[in-house]
């Protein structure tokens, strides 16, 4: 029974959760309408209110409401700026609960509460300025429907009480349009820290992650990425690759610059070098002047080939517009995951490679 049943709410509804959201805002609608219906045909089971003209009233209502879910259901009122037509409906209920106003003579004032309920439900969904003009409609609805049925039938809508009928409405309105200003405000706050605190959280994130100077995946959240990519070639039967670049001659380099040479060269680095490695890798800050780039599902031989044109581009990247002689050169050490091994005896191997290549020259790049 389950199934069939959420079969039949994704009919009606939709599977999209945002049109979803609009639909059972339309629903409540017309279960509030079916509840007045049930309310007005009372009255004429107990002789207040004539059967004709409340079965035409009904036909107005649920026809009416039921056309707002109709044009929300297919879509139709995507085009508007409101799509849940929030206020449109507002005003459609109010009418109707003006025309009810007018045909249960003795029982009127049961119509005063279903008001309520239609203001509140839209305190919550409608801006403060909206609520303004609903409030002002509802008030001359209201005030021209009494003063109509004091002067046709008063003997039942007797003057002097739809004065104080009129009063008491013109009295909530405003009310109520205060309340939606400070409900909008708490709705915008609360927005507001929604934001606050989601970028926050992002921000914490970042820094758990990232090198916070040269935007790089930082040491330790490189090392959880290794052992996913140990764990992904253990099933899979793949293999990757692990290099340990360094930047030579570091210290002399960056005094050259200046006081925050060192801190530029680690960001010419970083920012040059994600221009060149595969999307599919992963470089990252390792410590000091020294980085670790993982290619995953790849041989060797191919990826000694992507670190030499790495160190070429990097090479002849410039550093300073007023030292156009300086350049960068890279030290690199490279060693293939072998079945059986671990990540760290991987990383390992590519740090020995690296001493090789400084221990030959430095500029190079050798293969453990």
């Amino acid at each position: 029974m389950t199934q069939p049943r959420h079969r039949l709410l994704d009919i009606l509804l939709t599977t999209q959760p945002l049109q979803r959201a609009r639909l059972v805002q339309a629903s409540l609608a017309l279960l509030l309408m079916f509840a007045g219906v049930i309310a007005m045909h009372y009255f004429v089971h107990i002789g207040v209110a004539k059967a004709n003209e409340v079965w035409a009233w009904t036909w107005f209502a649920i026809g009416g409401i039921g056309t707002f879910f109709a044009a929300i259901r297919s879509g139709w009122s995507q085009r508007f700026a409101d799509p849940s037509l929030t206020v449109v409906q507002m005003l459609y209920a109010i009418t109707c609960c003006a025309a009810a106003y007018m045909l249960v003579g003795a029982g009127r004032g049961g119509v005063f509460p279903i008001v309520m309920v239609i203001l509140m439900f839209g305190m919550f969904i409608a801006s403060p300025r909206q609520m303004t003009w609903v409030s002002v409609y509802a008030v001359a609805s209201f005030g021209a429907a009494m003063a109509v049925m004091a002067m046709l039938r008063p003997r039942v809508y007797v003057p002097a009480i739809e004065l104080g009928h009129f009063i008491m409405v013109a009295t909530m309105m405003p009310a109520v349009s205060i309340l939606a200003a400070r409900l909008a405000r708490l709705r915008e706050t609360a927005r507001i820290q929604r934001a606050e605190l989601s970028a926050a959280l992002a921000r914490i994130r970042e820094l758990a992650t990232r090198d916070e100077l040269t935007g790089l995946v930082n040491h330790s959240h490189l090392r959880e990425l290794m052992a996913q990519e140990h764990q992904r070639c253990v099933r899979s039967g793949h293999t990757f690759c692990v290099a340990v670049l360094e930047i030579d001659d570091f210290e002399a380099r960056g005094r050259r610059l200046g006081p925050a040479g060192g801190d530029e060269l680690l960001r010419v680095v970083a920012r040059e070098s994600l221009r060149y490695v595969r999307v599919a890798d992963v470089l990252a800050r390792w410590a000091g002047e020294r980085f670790v780039l993982l290619m995953s599902d790849t041989r060797a031989v191919l990826a000694r080939g992507g670190l030499e044109r790495l160190r070429e581009k990097i090479a002849d990247t410039p550093i300073n517009a007023f030292d156009p002689g300086l350049r960068i050169s890279l030290s690199a050490g490279l060693a293939e995951h072998h079945a059986g091994e671990t990540v760290a005896q991987t990383l390992m191997r590519a740090e020995s490679a690296l001493d090789e290549a400084k221990a030959h020259g430095r500029d190079r790049v050798a293969l453990s």
